[in-house]
């Protein structure tokens, strides 16, 4: 059996993107069971691998729109050639930048799409300089949604020591109130039973969380969102075979006795799962997209512009995407 060709986008060029690319890339155990091949600039990579003493890349191929990605067997750079290289200045916000992410994504989910790789693991990029790109997205989880046909789908991070699942994600808090429905929850749950299955190979236990300090406390705080969306839409999963407990106070759903019996937790919004899953887990953890066609992983983490170019950068976060990327593709 031939091993799943994974995308790894290098994210905005200006970030860590590039760095965690040549350090992968540098060794095999990294990748292993993946060929990785990544979307991005050569210059830049060789530029980042001279300033910061890594290896520069041993295969480099040229993007064209006839490129055989079915026929790439080892690691391999596709050169979009986006940037020059030399001018260049890491660490600050440029349209260049946003473009060059935005175009290696874009080709990406392409080439997943044509059924041309096994999937796709994305570096990250910078949401100021995609807007000035004139990208006007949140993130990564909503191109991938709105590019692979609107399907419903959710962000979850996942780790051995915490996994989350989000009902909504880059949204202000002021919003997070109207956008949760009883059909929402329940496409997320039912999305991350989907993702527990074929991750933990068993029937998944879930947690979910209420939206309000103490769960509402019965109707105290907030207005009733425990009562009148999460819990019928807890009830009605249950009806489906689905075990899951809750809604729970936020603060305590994460403590360290009850993080074992739970495969994942359900979350309302973006900091109620980011906060302690990468308060545990920063460098490990992986972002994923549930509901797609496709595969898609992702490193857990920024452009880390104040540390770009700099060898600081810790790889820990993309060998764990590329692997888990492998995975979901084996079991797709």
């Amino acid at each position: 059996m031939s091993h799943p060709r994974i995308i790894i986008t290098m994210g905005d060029p200006g970030g860590v993107g590039p760095e965690v690319c040549l350090q992968l890339l540098s060794d095999p155990s990294h990748y292993a069971g993946c060929v990785p091949i990544v979307f991005g600039d050569a210059g830049i990579l060789r530029r980042v691998a001279q300033q910061c003493g890594y290896p520069e890349p041993s295969r480099v191929v040229s993007f064209t729109d006839t490129l055989d990605l079915r026929a790439i067997h080892e690691a391999t750079v596709v050169d979009f050639a986006l940037i020059d290289a030399d001018p260049f200045v890491p660490g600050q916000v440029s349209a260049a930048g946003g473009e060059a992410s935005y175009q290696y994504i874009m080709r990406a989910i392409d080439a997943a799409l044509a059924g041309k790789v096994d999937g796709i693991t994305t570096g990250p990029i910078n949401k100021e300089a995609l807007h000035a790109a004139k990208h006007f997205y949140p993130g990564h989880t909503e191109i991938f949604i709105e590019r692979c046909g609107g399907e419903p789908g959710c962000m979850m991070l996942t780790s051995k020591e915490l996994t989350c699942s989000f009902v909504t994600t880059h949204v202000g808090y002021r919003d997070v109130p109207q956008l949760l429905t009883i059909e929402r929850i329940g496409e997320v749950i039912d999305l991350t039973v989907d993702a527990m299955r074929k991750i933990r190979r068993q029937e998944p236990k879930l947690l979910i969380c209420g939206l309000n300090p103490h769960a509402g406390e019965h109707g105290l705080f907030g207005d009733r969102e425990e009562e009148r969306i999460i819990m019928p839409a807890v009830e009605l999963a249950r009806k489906r075979g689905v075990q899951i407990d809750g809604p729970v106070p936020p603060d305590t759903a994460f403590l360290a006795e009850r993080r074992p019996l739970y495969d994942c937790v359900v979350c309302m919004y973006h900091d109620q799962g980011h906060i302690p899953l990468k308060a545990l887990a920063f460098d490990v953890a992986v972002n994923t997209t549930l509901g797609l066609s496709i595969v898609r992983t992702s490193v857990d983490h920024g452009t880390a512009f104040d540390i770009a170019w700099q060898g600081k950068a810790k790889v820990s976060s993309l060998i764990h995407a590329v692997r888990l990327a492998g995975d979901l593709a084996n079991k797709s």
